[in-house]
C-alpha cells in the first residue's frame, strides 16, 4: 500500500486492495465471493479510504479471521462486521462502513482547510 496522496488532480494514487478510481474521480470497490465467479458490488465513494473500508468489511464478512492480515485498515474494522451475513447484508454493511469512512475523511479534510484559512494573519500579507 502506497502512502502517497492523491485525488485532487495529481497522478499518484493511494493503492488499496479492492479499490479502483474511475476516470471521473470517484472510487469504487467490489469483491469476489470465495469459491465462485460471483462478485459483490460494494459501491462508489468519494475517497479511496471509503472504498477500502467497504472492501475490508466485505472481506472479513466473507472470509472471517483469516482475512485480518490482508485488510487495508485491520485496526479500524467496525464491531458490526460479522461473518454470518447474507451477500445482500454484506453489501449493506460494507456500504454503511464505506460511507462513514468517506464522511470522516471529507469532514477532516474540510476542517483542515478551514483551519488553514483561519491561521492567516494580516502580517502574512505585509
Amino acid at each position: 500500500m502506497s502512502a502517497t496522496s492523491s485525488y485532487e488532480g495529481t497522478s499518484q494514487e493511494k493503492k488499496y486492495k479492492g479499490v479502483r478510481c474511475r476516470r471521473w474521480g470517484k472510487w469504487v470497490s467490489e469483491i469476489r465471493v470465495p469459491g465462485s465467479q460471483e462478485r459483490l458490488w460494494l459501491g462508489t465513494y468519494s475517497t479511496p479510504e471509503g472504498a477500502a473500508m467497504a472492501h475490508d468489511v466485505a472481506s472479513y464478512s466473507l472470509r472471517g479471521a483469516t482475512s485480518l492480515r490482508k485488510l487495508n485498515f485491520p485496526s479500524m474494522l467496525p464491531p458490526t462486521a460479522r461473518t454470518d451475513l447474507s451477500p445482500r447484508s454484506i453489501q449493506k454493511a460494507a456500504s454503511d462502513a464505506g460511507m462513514a469512512m468517506d464522511a470522516r475523511f471529507i469532514t477532516s479534510r474540510e476542517a483542515a482547510l478551514n483551519n488553514e484559512t483561519l491561521n492567516i494573519s494580516v502580517d502574512d500579507y505585509l
